[in-house]
């Protein structure tokens, strides 16, 4: 392992970051809302602090190997999820402790969208403005490393897109490919955002809203610049903006990158993840709204917009509200928040376990009762024309079974913690999933659990952020041996 070259590109990475922290000052300073001094100051220890890792390593040269890719990426959001935390503690309003400003610095970056901050409509416009864009910032750095690291280092199954997507070499080397790959897939997330922006302040929204909500739907995070979330804005216009965008954000970047390069719709439909994805968001819509229709809580048009709404963000993980889902009657609130366990598709700004891992799993159970019925035949797994390997297949299970696993554990430490069983199940599913909102004491927001369970759901976060493996490999013994 290269350390002198992980503590470089940490160092590089800490003082990109502190340039990420004047743009909030610009909006301190035209707002006058008199938080610039705490942004000023985050960036001078972030700069620093990132000079003091460069500096001495600044002429280091040498290609990243796997082990290398493992350390960064998870370094990527535990470091700056810390730093981003410093303009929360510095700031006078909201007055953050320690455990709050990280989590939620964490849930930013992670593009997980809960919350522990109330009365969103008079905090400062720059701590507004940088909650949004830390979600924006954690989007594209979701994309190029689902995209362009995670098949490379084999994580989860994601070995799958390696021929696929506009990625490194084959090799066991992240090569400079990577940074050909990043500019691409940077430009389509670019465009999206300044469109999606555009789409919001033509349909009412004001130009500061529109970009901070541009910035929270194509990253899906789901942070608002209002405690009412869309729901503010009381528009079906809106509404359909950030449905169309939510979906869109879902859907794997390295596929809009080759529907854009070759100028063809059709390769939506001919992706089998896409058009699983797709299929899947109609059926639970179809399930969710005629659900609201038979049992009278809406009338046919109210039940249209606000189920549909509801089912694409809690599905997509974006975690956008426009009402309170929780208390719809019977079983959709679990309905919904289960379809988050899905999530969006692989190489997506999108949380859960993602679509192909769903559907290799779906594909597995079918062939295991086929196989239970003809022991002797040779059924391979597909999808769309191409077979699966066996080894693809067994890295998605093996990354299913430590998913639950993981999930049960935090579970049960956030019960000990002294929380019901619905908070609990619902706070580790929604992190985990990088959803935001759950159920219970945690259906608005979080700051009402301790400080026990915050640092847990912080953990959950990364973990699901980073596919699970590439946060515990960490922990094992033989990642560390030469």
């Amino acid at each position: 392992m290269h350390i002198k070259l992980i503590f470089r590109v940490l160092g590089v990475l800490l003082m990109l970051f502190s340039l990420t922290l004047m743009p909030p000052v610009a909006v301190s300073l035209w707002f006058k809302d008199y938080s610039y001094p705490a942004f000023l100051l985050a960036f001078f220890i972030t700069f620093a602090t990132g000079l003091f890792f460069w500096l001495p390593f600044y002429n280091i040269r040498q290609d990243l190997r796997t082990r290398d890719g493992f350390v960064i990426t998870a370094l990527f959001w535990t470091v700056l999820g810390l730093f981003g935390a410093l303009p929360f503690l510095f700031s006078e309003s909201p007055n953050l402790s320690f455990t709050d400003a990280v989590f939620e610095s964490l849930s930013g970056l992670t593009t997980t969208g809960a919350t522990v901050i109330t009365g969103l409509d008079q905090l400062p416009e720059s701590i507004l403005y940088y909650r949004q864009q830390l979600q924006w910032l954690g989007g594209i750095g979701i994309i190029v490393i689902a995209v362009a690291i995670l098949p490379m280092l084999g994580v989860g199954g994601m070995q799958l897109y390696r021929t696929e997507a506009p990625g490194p070499n084959k090799d066991s080397k992240l090569t400079p490919r990577i940074t050909e790959t990043a500019k691409a897939l940077f430009l389509i997330y670019l465009m999206l955002t300044v469109v999606c922006a555009l789409c919001y302040w033509a349909a009412g929204m004001t130009l500061f809203d529109a970009i901070g909500h541009a910035y929270a739907t194509v990253a899906i995070g789901g942070f608002s610049t209002h405690d009412a979330s869309i729901g503010y804005f009381d528009s079906s216009l809106i509404m359909a903006i950030c449905m169309v965008f939510m979906i869109l954000s879902g859907i794997n970047f390295a596929l809009h990158f080759t529907s854009w390069r070759d100028r063809k719709l059709r390769q939506y439909w001919y992706d089998p993840e896409c058009r699983f994805y797709l299929k899947v968001i109609a059926a639970t819509t179809v399930v969710t709204v005629g659900y609201l229709i038979y049992t009278k809580t809406y009338q046919w048009q109210d039940a249209f917009w606000q189920g549909s709404f509801e089912l694409v963000s809690i599905l997509t993980t974006t975690g956008f509200g426009v009402t309170d889902f929780t208390i719809w009657p019977a079983f959709l609130p679990f309905f919904l928040f289960y379809t988050a366990f899905m999530g969006g598709c692989a190489g997506s700004t999108g949380g859960g376990m993602k679509v192909v891992r769903v559907l290799l799993v779906w594909k597995q159970g079918v062939r295991e009762i086929s196989r239970l019925i003809h022991p002797n035949a040779v059924i391979a797994i597909k999808l769309g024309n191409r077979a699966v390997s066996d080894r693809v297949v067994e890295a998605v299970w093996g990354f299913f079974a430590v998913y639950v696993i993981s999930f049960a554990i935090m579970f049960l430490v956030l019960l000990a913690t002294g929380l019901d069983f619905i908070t609990s199940f619902s706070a580790v599913g929604a992190c985990i999933n990088n959803l935001g909102p759950g159920l219970g004491l945690v259906a608005a927001h979080y700051g009402d659990i301790g400080g026990v369970a915050k640092w847990v759901l912080c953990f959950a976060m990364l973990l699901g952020r980073l596919e699970v493996f590439t946060l515990l490999v960490l922990f094992t013994p033989m990642f560390w041996r030469r």
